[in-house]
């Protein structure tokens, strides 16, 4: 079991993941994201590599397009 929290909430998951497995979990997969964990930007070319550990803070914006 793995607990985070994403822009303040809690969530658990029932097994390790990366940033990406994450993303994909999360339904934003082809969305335009940016993610910061622990304070620190992840870049997307590292978002296979990332791996989260039980007490990471995420902070999740999508942007949105309008006119």
């Amino acid at each position: 079991m793995i607990e985070l929290t994403i822009n303040g909430a809690a969530k658990q998951f029932s097994q390790p993941l990366n940033v990406a497995q994450l993303v994909v979990n999360l339904e934003l997969a082809g969305k335009r994201i940016a993610i910061e964990r622990n304070g620190e930007i992840v870049p997307r070319s590292q978002f296979d590599t990332v791996a989260l550990a039980s007490g990471d803070q995420l902070e999740i914006v999508v942007a949105v397009g309008g006119g």
